[in-house]
């Protein structure tokens, strides 16, 4: 039966509900995202007192319970009766979505250069609150308001007071019926507060953080905002003196829209160690960008290919520097303000205006040619290093391509990588690759496995140790690269340049390593664990690696065969024998194996014993992997004398 669709089915939300039931429309998530933009609202406001010059402290708390307060200094928001508007300006400020003071701030000196535009932040989160607390101090009075899930509660409290103090105080609890999360985390409080006294400088931000045993606290203040924090970051690697340069521009984004004006402050320097670019616009947080990212770039690429020209600093026929050549090196902190904003979204994180585009791009152009003409060393440092980092990026390009010529997905593995034996099934969550040790354990396993779900691939011999191996040893070990195809997930290398890993592109569900239960084995398996962990270890960490187990011992009466995988299941099957007549004898070798021993001690799902390779502590698995197969022979040796005992028993099974 259809639901009926006519004139009494089209529904206006009202008031608090229009912000309760569709938070993701104003702070772009109700998750966890849309909470912290909340927040930043709330700050953003405090942020623009204190930039027009009122008050120069900001403090936020982070409570236990996760509500938040943020205190300022300011001038304390009108809340009281407003003639024009027939309305308390209470009301307007955190009732009224698309009210506020910033709205002529492009003919006005009132908030000149504003993060809050839209008039949303402190309605919206008011409404997405379960409750919230405003006190206010200007005029003399202190005025009080108490909002729950929404809705005023008793109005406006006003009382007389003598202090001549001034600010707005605001303390509110997200409320997790709008938001699927609320608890904020410590660390998105430090980097916010951090950034804004970045961007805002003379600005000292306190952050309060409530534990169990009272309350810690923090405290960012830059005396000289962005070229402060640029030296703080890359005073140790930085190649170049950090370059700040300012400049305002007025002009309008089309021909009939009104002129507004744009303040531009850079800060940058070269470096090899440190590399990074952040945007801030009206102190916003510019996590996308926009127009000043697209304006550095163009104006670096320009100016520095034009050096490069000029200074005959290309070979013959080579091709231009790019950004990410540029990128590779830059260090720099983009800090802008303009007086008209056409954001990407309320959520704040790009910027479209073409004006600002341009007139950052001409600033930036004339002021990195100035630079370069005033301080030759410097650019002679500079060009040299960003060639570096092109012809760098150039090779690792043609390695890459290389690579994927080697791993191409469409051609068959089957007849690519010799002596792989494919499985039927095409589901990947039931497909298992066993990684065996020789032809003659891949002729056993073979006969032994199910061939619906287990293949089998053989590697030959001991394979490269891939931890001690460059990138061409490894790119040309035909047994690598033979598993690197079967697996199909490409590798993972550390280094940005080669970032052909996928999990999606996984063909199994369970990667199976089984070799002989000796010495030799055990090196193989370790071996082809290395390689696993140097060239792909989130599959490690996605728990996709197995050991399979081998027994060492056959324990054989007239009528039954046991198998014992170490010397205590030796003596407890014994044990429980009892005066049976028994033989024992070592466990021979995987291709010595018949199909039926093979199936039911190593392959049978009911019956094998896999050992998940799965790290509790990567950073210590890798000290112990560069250790045992590194370059530290006397580490190793250190460590053997010392801990050799312990696995004697592993190979002292005569």
């Amino acid at each position: 039966m259809s639901k009926s669709y006519d004139n009494e089915s089209i529904k206006s939300l009202k008031g608090a509900a229009r912000v309760r039931e569709r938070p993701g429309v104003i702070f772009g998530s109700n998750g966890l995202d849309g909470c912290e933009h909340a927040f930043f609202e709330i700050l953003s406001n405090s942020i623009d007192e204190a930039k027009e010059g009122y008050g120069n402290i900001i403090e936020v708390t982070r409570f236990l319970d996760k509500s938040i307060e943020v205190s300022d200094m300011g001038r304390g928001i009108p809340v009281d009766y407003n003639p024009s508007e027939e309305r308390y300006n209470w009301e307007l400020v955190f009732c009224e979505l698309y009210a506020g003071g910033k709205y002529d701030n492009n003919s006005s000196k009132n908030y000149e250069y504003s993060l809050g535009l839209n008039g949303l932040g402190a309605c919206a989160t008011q409404y997405a609150s379960e409750y919230m607390n405003v006190t206010v101090l200007r005029d003399g009075y202190r005025h009080e308001l108490f909002f729950e899930k929404g809705e005023n509660i008793g109005g406006l409290y006003k009382y007389e007071t003598r202090f001549k103090k001034t600010g707005t105080t605001i303390k509110w609890r997200p409320d997790i019926e709008v938001f699927t999360d609320i608890d904020i985390p410590l660390e998105y409080y430090q980097e916010v507060l951090k950034k804004q006294a970045v961007v805002n400088a003379g600005i000292t931000f306190k952050l309060k953080d409530e534990t169990p045993d009272g309350f810690e606290e923090y405290e960012y203040f830059y005396k000289n905002g962005i070229s402060d924090y640029l030296a703080e970051r890359c005073s140790k690697s930085a190649f170049t003196t950090i370059q700040t340069i300012s400049g305002e521009r007025t002009g309008r984004d089309r021909e009939d829209k009104p002129d507004y004006k744009v303040l531009m402050n850079f800060a940058f320097c070269f470096t090899n160690d440190d590399s990074f670019i952040e945007y801030y616009h009206n102190s916003s947080f510019l996590e996308h960008g926009g127009s000043p990212d697209k304006a550095v770039k163009n104006a670096f690429v320009y100016a520095i290919d034009n050096y490069a020209r000029q200074n005959n600093k290309y070979n013959k026929n080579e091709s231009k520097i790019t950004f990410a050549d540029v990128q590779d090196s830059l260090a720099l902190v983009s800090n802008s303000f303009s007086t008209h904003t056409d954001y990407e979204n309320q959520t704040k994180k790009a910027i479209n205006n073409k004006f600002i585009a341009d007139a950052m791009t001409e600033f930036l152009r004339h002021n990195l040619e100035v630079y370069f003409i005033e301080k030759k060393e410097e650019a002679e440092k500079i060009i040299n290093q960003l060639l570096l980092n092109k012809r760098s990026r150039e090779t690792a390009e043609k390695t890459r391509a290389n690579l994927k010529k080697k791993l191409a997905k469409n051609v068959d593995i089957t007849n690519r990588v010799q002596k792989f034996v494919d499985c039927r099934t095409r589901d990947i969550s039931r497909r298992e690759v066993y990684i065996v040790e020789g032809d003659s354990a891949l002729g056993s396993c073979k006969l032994g496995r199910d061939a619906e779900f287990q293949a089998i691939i053989p590697v030959r011999g001991k394979i490269l140790n891939c931890l001690k191996s460059d990138l061409n040893k490894i790119f040309n070990s035909d047994i690598i690269m033979d598993l690197v195809r079967v697996l199909g997930c490409g590798m993972e290398i550390k280094n940005k340049d080669f970032s052909a890993f996928s999990l999606d592109n996984l063909r199994w569900n369970k990667i199976i390593i089984c070799t002989d239960a000796d010495v030799d084995g055990y090196q193989i398996r370790t071996l082809i664990l290395t390689m696993i962990f140097k060239l792909m270890p989130t599959l490690i960490r996605e728990g996709k690696v197995y050991i399979a187990e081998s027994p060492l011992f056959e324990i054989t009466t007239k009528k039954d065969t046991y198998f014992a995988y170490n010397e205590k299941e030796k003596s407890d099957i014994i044990s429980n024998l009892g005066d049976a007549k028994y033989t024992v004898q070592r466990s021979k070798g995987l291709g010595e194996n018949d199909p039926d021993m093979m199936w039911q001690t190593t392959m049978n799902p009911d019956t094998r014993r896999l050992i998940q390779v799965m790290p509790d502590d990567e950073e210590r698995t890798a000290e112990m992997f560069n250790l045992l197969l590194g370059d530290n022979l006397q580490g190793r040796k250190d460590y053997i004398s010392t801990n050799g005992a312990k696995y004697i028993e592993m190979t002292d099974v005569s």
